[in-house]
């Protein structure tokens, strides 16, 4: 395949490039684990070395295959919260095979592929974990990077070739499902996947509108299709169209900015997912709801506000939700694989990193950007 020089690394590449990385090897260190990070605010990641803990008698090592690029991965290495612990090595949609399991380890075993995903701890002992739904853990759950570990160091990403985790934070990839698809599922696909399950949206014969169509808002498209459901797509750019109805298989496409066509499904659609993370309004997606319909934001906008109308008048509810708890990831990971649920990515080597990251910003990206770390981080 020809590479074109402003772009390198084409959506799938059958033979990456493979760096020498013997002077850079040099360079940084003996420590156990190679990884790219960002050593400032700049976000900018290069090369880097740190030591990972040893397993202990409850966690996996795996070596990691491919790992998803979020934008939770700009935030962070560019610290828009304000709480970056730098070097930080971001990364939470990972993949990778087990080479080394603790002594009382029995869900795993060396060869498997498995998963990490936006955290890989949590206390274990209060109602949310009791529930497995860790990740609203009364104590915080333990972000897979940016965090703090058990040992007391500051959690590591999936910009590595390696890590160790707690087994009850790894999920299994079925058999036969494609590692590098599989590596979205851990993040954008759960965050989607789970408050369509707790609001019931899995009803063949209803009918769902996704707002926004990037990462997450692609995944609610195929989930309501596997779903069975109508699926409309909202979006502010009509060159999304095509491929929202015949890649995505959507069943409408509608402009969000013109009123008209916004005005002819008022009162039609059962659900929403909000994906958008810019500021919206949100009254004109209230009016498209049925009595008792819900919206659900997987967004950040910098607010939320609507009349309250937009509630009282048909008994609808907004709600928020973020990723998934340990069961149901591991579910969904398994709907995946009979359903035929396959995310649309883009495979990068991770020399290509920091531009993928500029270009995530700019929203140039269909749909998901997965770094092959086995070959170009080696």
């Amino acid at each position: 395949m020809l590479m074109d020089p402003k772009d390198p690394y084409p959506k799938h590449y059958a033979n990456p490039p493979k760096p020498d990385n013997s002077k850079m090897e040099a360079e940084l260190g003996h420590e156990n684990c190679l990884a790219w990070a960002a050593r400032n605010e700049t976000g900018i990641l290069s090369p880097y070395r740190f030591d990972r803990r040893s397993v202990g008698e409850d966690d996996i090592s795996l070596k990691i295959k491919y790992c998803g690029v979020c934008f939770a991965d700009v935030v962070w290495t560019r610290n828009k919260h304000g709480d970056s612990m730098y070097p930080l090595v971001p990364g939470h949609e990972i993949v990778g095979v087990v080479t080394a399991t603790g002594s009382n380890v029995k869900g795993f075993k060396v060869g498997d592929h498995v998963g990490v995903g936006t955290y890989v701890n949590s206390c274990r002992n209060c109602e949310y974990c009791d529930d497995f739904i860790e990740v609203f853990c009364s104590k915080g759950a333990t972000l897979t990077f940016n965090g703090i570990d058990s040992d007391g160091t500051v959690t590591k990403g999936g910009y590595s070739n390696f890590i160790v985790v707690h087994e009850r934070y790894c999920y299994k990839i079925p058999d036969g499902y494609p590692l590098d698809k599989a590596a979205p599922l851990l993040c954008a696909g759960i965050t989607v996947y789970s408050p369509m399950m707790r609001h019931r949206m899995n009803q063949p014969g209803k009918s769902l509108g996704v707002i926004g169509l990037g990462g997450l808002g692609h995944m609610a498209v195929k989930f309501g299709k596997a779903f069975g459901l109508k699926v409309t797509v909202f979006s502010t750019s009509e060159s999304k169209k095509e491929e929202a109805l015949n890649l995505l298989r959507a069943d409408n496409f509608v402009i969000s900015s013109d009123k008209q066509q916004m005005m002819s499904l008022t009162k039609s659609l059962d659900y929403i997912i909000d994906t958008a993370s810019g500021d919206h309004p949100f009254d004109p997606y209230m009016s498209l709801l049925k009595i008792g319909g819900v919206l659900v934001l997987v967004g950040f906008p910098s607010e939320v506000r609507l009349l309250p109308i937009s509630l009282n008048m048909g008994a609808k509810s907004i709600s928020g939700s973020m990723t998934g708890g340990t069961k149901e990831t591991q579910e969904m990971l398994n709907f995946c694989a009979t359903n035929q649920v396959y995310p649309e990515i883009e495979v990068i080597n991770i020399h290509y990193i920091n531009e993928a990251l500029e270009r995530l910003i700019k929203r140039d990206v269909k749909y998901r950007f997965v770094i092959d770390i086995a070959n170009s981080l080696n």
